[in-house]
């Protein structure tokens, strides 16, 4: 199941700065790193180490997964 995953994720959603990854380097950089989380009132944030990984790869790869599915249509 991780081996599907990290293929699904190499081979359809990831950015191109970083779609030549092996899937080891995905499971250490996107898996296996340690996050802050932080909780507000009304948000949940999660404070990554930057050196890992981009500020803005997690925002990238969640945009390019919701792009292979349509939205549902009205009703």
């Amino acid at each position: 199941m991780a081996y599907n995953l990290a293929n699904f994720m190499r081979t359809l959603a990831l950015p191109e700065a970083v779609a030549k990854w092996s899937l080891t380097s995905l499971r250490e950089k996107l898996v296996k790193i340690s996050a802050k989380i932080v909780t507000h009132a009304r948000y949940v944030t999660f404070q990554m180490a930057e050196v890992a990984v981009p500020r803005d790869l997690p925002e990238e790869i969640l945009r390019m997964i919701a792009q292979l599915r349509p939205p549902p249509s009205p009703a």
